[in-house]
């Protein structure tokens, strides 16, 4: 009796083990990645089509932080995510060359579109560059909201008030510190322009009052790159996980995902990563 009483209890704990080890095996750490990537990836919902079909192919579960540029790199250098997906070339290469990150590369591109009042208010529909249309907005003082959060999209907008010579300052001038789906929502609020990517204005236009203000301006370009964060820095970073993301999103599978993601007959963003460093730059269609 006692002994098979011991055979019982026995075969309850192997079945035990063998569940407990069942469920860590699925919630492997080696099977998460950890994407820090900024809220226009994330607001557009680009990732959202992307991402399961990636799960699905490598057995990869993607864990997404979505955050602005500055602060995504920032994770990168503090080992905090395996890898960045983030628009801000310059902050990039720094990222690189200081030996955070490893490679870069592109993975797609789109541009950056002023929106605001439906009566334009500074009249930068008529600006021919925009400098001028910055310029024509300053000039009014008409209310213009910035992400004012350090990301690439606040980047951007920096470096192009230092273009057009403008300070941004003043009432006019409201800085949000939120993502760009908040600060459409603000901006629209409170009858102002803003500066945001294409991508995730076409996922806000059906339910915003705003408008397309200017466009098509070079200037405006917007790249994409992904970078995995070094193993050298960071040995217990999901070197492998990062890098069988960063393959999947340059293939040809990934890319044409990418190319045929669409909000109507808009398409969001422009596979790159077959077309070199610098693209010819023209309207997203």
């Amino acid at each position: 009796m006692k002994i098979k009483t011991f055979y019982f209890l026995a075969l309850i704990f192997t079945t035990f083990i063998t569940f407990v080890s069942g469920v860590y095996a699925d919630n492997n750490p080696k099977n998460i990645i950890r994407l820090a990537t900024t809220t226009s990836t994330d607001n557009s919902g680009l990732l959202a089509a992307l991402l399961p079909k990636f799960t699905e192919s490598t057995g990869y579960e993607v864990h997404v932080i979505a955050v602005g540029t500055g602060k995504a790199l920032r994770m990168g250098k503090d080992g905090d995510v395996d890898l960045v997906l983030v628009h801000a070339r310059q902050a990039e290469d720094k990222f690189v060359t200081e030996g955070f990150g490893e490679k870069r590369f592109g993975v797609m591109y789109n541009d950056f579109v002023i929106v605001g009042p439906n009566h334009d208010p500074a009249g930068i529909r008529k600006a021919e560059n925009v400098v001028e249309a910055l310029a024509g907005i300053a000039n009014h003082h008409a209310i213009f909201v910035s992400r004012g959060d350090d990301s690439g999209t606040h980047k951007k907008e920096l470096y192009l008030w230092g273009k057009a010579n403008t300070k941004a300052e003043g009432n006019w001038y409201r800085e949000a510190g939120q993502s760009m789906g908040k600060v459409l929502q603000i901006a629209a609020e409170m009858g102002a322009y803003t500066l945001t990517d294409r991508g995730t204005w076409l996922a806000y236009e059906a339910k915003s009052p705003l408008r397309i203000s200017f466009e098509g301006d070079p200037l405006l370009f917007n790249p994409y790159g992904i970078i995995a964060v070094n193993p050298a820095r960071h040995t217990d970073t999901n070197h492998q996980g990062a890098m069988a993301l960063i393959k999947w999103l340059i293939s040809p599978d990934g890319q044409q995902m990418i190319g045929d993601y669409r909000i109507g007959d808009n398409r969001l963003f422009t596979p790159s990563a077959n077309a070199g460093e610098f693209v010819s730059f023209s309207k997203v269609d």
